[in-house]
């Protein structure tokens, strides 16, 4: 009996062991069955839409527009969120791939795409060694899946769509395309959207020129570019940075000694910021954005699906014409001068020297009327009448402090400094600063090779190159040489009487009697052409107007590419109009072009971010002068440099009198080669402008106030040789030094056939009656009105 029971209980244990084993079996296929099922599920796009292939071979990223400078540098981009710029696999150094193998994946090359060893092992110890996802799942979380839920079920169903979108790009792509475009595809911070961006932001440099310190602390950031960011959280970083480094011996990839070493080092950080208000050419950059934005709205300009192109998202890249070298000398001359000549602005301006500072001339009621009409033109009063505000209220708002952020030169540089200001006080502040334009410009190809249009696109957004316009004064008065060069085939040895002139009223449409004046009141003897230009003589150039009349001067500057308002009166000859640098540039180089007139080209092709040219510039040119008329007046204009008003421009030697060393910046400048040029000082010293030309370079510089009532109190500081010249001086001397852009040192070409004497010496001989005494040695600094 007792037998029976025994056996009775073993075969209860044996059913009971068998029943466990069972279960286990249903739940362990029944588990593989639900994961089968739920990939199965994933891929039939149950959980989610699941890209196609055509998605997967052009993922929608958004890329930025790049621009890229005659010499291949990129200047800039335009974008809204992502300041993307796509490398390609060999751009990048072998430092990074093999940091990031190292640290994120370092069976990348074993595996399909899902790492199984290291599935296995987060599942084992629950994360606690490490994740498992493969640099290739990374990838599709970032294109396809996105942030991962909170939610329990559907974290399951975004883990399942991701395996499902991972093993569709191993098949895809090669590993090199799937490196490539991880690096691509991710945000580093600050703007830094990819590797590329990533790399210029934070250390200045491509991707291919990284260090492996450099490259350890990028891949390093791949944790979490918001917790390890190098600016908010540079120990964090240093210390992340280490751990990639550590990987990189563990697996091979450097040295233990390497290692220890670089370990030691700071992330050595150069931060250059990119945004559409900082970095190089922002004046120019805004120009383009302007222009951009005009060609992708032409109906001709369009997708191949009908649609218009984002220039701030489709990745297209634009050539331009500016030289990043160039550029930069360019913006490092106006960055030198402009601070020694705001300082002896602001020196003159006290509120003892001057009650109605920064304003000259003026009242106190003109200075409040002025004031109040740069109120209603500001961005504070249009911001605030949209919000429904009253005139009586905006007024108000300006007497009131605020805290604010403005510019300021600070030992020599330009800053920012937090203050706090009454508005109304920042408006006469701001206008106490003098601004700038400089364009430079080949001649012959009409390529634009710099544009600055002020001190800080941050601060002084108004463009001086092409939106500003103002009188250019004694630079017009070429014009007028020219006409009669042409028209009366006059020499620059020819002489006239420096008596004054008048012009009747009404012969030229002139409704008073017009007499100008010259300068310290010289009347007596003559002059060569030659001379007067260099001394900028008034009554010679009325008398040059006199005989050609302002119509052939207004035909001339408009074939010569001026289109701003000329008015048809002989004042013209002393530079009354208002006109742009970018219009004096262009004009000025048919000159030294040999009497054509190029059209200046600032961006030389479009393409695509597939490499599709989609624009491509044609050059614009014409016939103006003839050829030796456009030489005569270079000759004439090189008499400027030689004995007149940019005679400075040749000095080996700081004179005692006659330059003044506290705003004369890179002072001597000591060129010997041909300089042809000519300065421009406008009434009141309001503007001051100096246009120089060698043979393949042409370049025009205006400095002055927001209002023309700030200006200097006279000519000494107030002269266009003063306040332009040096900017023109010294950026050309370091054109000169960097050899590499064969800026020319020759003579201007001499036409075959030159039948106009332009030796005055010779022309001396030939006429024996003329007399040509008049000394032609250095003299002190010219002054023009």
């Amino acid at each position: 009996m007792a037998k029976k029971n025994t056996k009775t209980k073993e075969t209860q244990d044996h059913q009971g062991f068998e029943k466990y084993v069972r279960w286990f079996w249903m739940l362990f296929l029944g588990g593989i069955l639900s994961v089968a099922l739920l990939f199965l599920l994933a891929s039939w796009s149950v959980f989610g839409e699941l890209p196609d292939y055509t998605q997967l071979e052009n993922p929608k990223t958004n890329l930025a527009t790049e621009i890229v400078s005659s010499d291949g540098k990129t200047l800039g981009k335009f974008y809204f969120d992502d300041n993307r710029t796509p490398v390609k696999y060999e751009d990048l150094s072998k430092s990074l791939i093999d940091a990031l193998i190292a640290t994120e994946d370092a069976r990348f090359h074993e595996h399909s795409g899902i790492d199984a060893r290291g599935t296995l092992r987060a599942i084992v110890y629950l994360g606690s060694k490490g994740g498992a996802s493969t640099v290739s799942q990374q990838l599709s979380r970032q294109l396809f899946v996105g942030v991962a839920s909170k939610n329990i079920f559907e974290r399951i169903t975004q883990k399942a769509q991701e395996w499902v979108i991972t093993t569709k790009l191993e098949r895809q792509y090669t590993k090199e395309e799937i490196i490539t475009q991880y690096f691509n595809i991710y945000d580093f911070g600050n703007n830094g959207d990819g590797i590329r961006s990533a790399s210029n932001i934070y250390f200045d440099k491509e991707p291919s020129e990284l260090s492996i310190k450099e490259a350890a602390m990028l891949v390093g950031m791949f944790k979490n570019s918001s917790l390890y960011n190098p600016r908010r959280n540079p120990v964090g970083v240093k210390n992340r940075r280490n751990v990639v480094l550590s990987q990189m011996e563990k697996y091979g990839y450097i040295t233990e000694e390497v290692k220890d070493s670089l370990q030691k080092t700071e992330l050595d950080l150069k931060y250059s910021p990119q945004s559409h208000r900082d970095g190089t050419a922002t004046y120019f950059r805004e120009y383009l954005r302007s222009w951009m934005k005009d060609w992708a709205n032409d109906k001709a300009n369009r997708k191949p699906d009908g649609k218009k192109y984002n220039i701030n998202s489709d990745g297209l890249k634009v050539f331009v014409t500016i030289d990043s070298r160039m550029q930069k000398y360019a913006e490092t001359a106006v960055g030198r001068h402009m601070p020694r000549l705001q300082a002896e602005f602001f020196n003159q301006n006290t509120p003892e020297r001057n009650p109605t500072a920064p304003f000259l001339d003026l009242n106190k009621s003109e200075v409040e009327k002025l004031l109040e009409a740069g109120m209603r033109r500001g961005e504070r009063w249009r911001i605030l009448k949209k919000q429904g505000k009253s005139n009586k209220e905006i007024e108000a708002s300006f007497e009131k402090p605020t805290k604010m952020t403005v510019f300021k030169w600070v030992d020599g540089k330009a800053s920012e400094v937090d203050t706090i200001m009454k508005p109304i006080d920042s408006m006469r502040y701001y206008k106490s600063f003098l601004r700038t334009g400089m364009m430079s410009m080949d001649p012959q190809t009409g390529h634009v090779k710099a544009w600055v249009g002020g001190m800080n696109y941050r601060h002084f957004q108004y463009d001086m190159v092409k939106q500003g316009k103002r009188q250019v004064g004694s630079t017009f008065k070429p014009f007028v040489y020219a006409t009669a060069i042409d028209q009366l085939h006059m020499s620059p040895c020819d002489k006239l009487p420096l008596s004054q002139i008048t012009i009747e009223a009404n012969k030229y449409g002139n409704p008073e009697p017009w007499s100008p004046g010259n300068d310290g009141g010289d009347y007596g003897g003559e002059k060569t052409l030659k001379e007067a230009l260099a001394k900028s003589v008034n009554t010679i150039t009325a008398r040059l107007m006199d005989k050609v009349g302002p119509q052939p001067v207004v035909d001339l500057a408009r074939r010569l590419g001026i289109t701003s308002e000329i008015p048809e009166v002989p004042s013209i000859a002393l530079g009354t109009p208002d006109i742009s640098v970018y219009e004096m540039v262009g004009a000025y180089s048919a000159f030294a072009n040999q009497g054509v007139y190029t059209k200046p080209v600032m961006i030389e092709r479009i393409e695509d971010k597939n490499g599709t040219v989609l624009y491509q510039f044609t050059p614009e040119t014409r016939d103006v002068l003839s050829a030796e008329s456009a030489y005569v007046t270079v000759k004439l204009m090189e008499g400027v440099t030689q004995s007149g008003s940019g005679a400075r421009l040749r000095r080996t030697w700081m004179p005692k009198k006659g330059v003044y060393p506290e705003i004369i910046t890179g002072y001597p400048y000591a060129f010997k080669n041909p300089i042809a040029g000519k300065t421009g000082t406008t009434q009141n010293q309001s503007d001051g402008w100096f246009m120089g030309m060698v043979p393949n370079l042409v370049t025009g510089v205006w400095v002055g106030a927001e209002d023309r009532a700030a200006h200097f109190k006279s000519v000494t500081y107030g002269q266009g040789a003063a306040m332009a010249l040096p900017i023109w001086g010294m950026y050309m001397k370091s054109c000169y030094e960097d050899e590499a852009l064969e800026v020319s040192t020759k003579a201007f070409e001499k036409p075959k056939d030159l039948s106009i004497e332009v030796d005055c010496d010779k022309y001396q001989e030939d006429n024996p009656d003329g007399d040509n005494d008049t000394p032609t040695e250095a003299i002190p600094d010219g002054l023009e009105l």
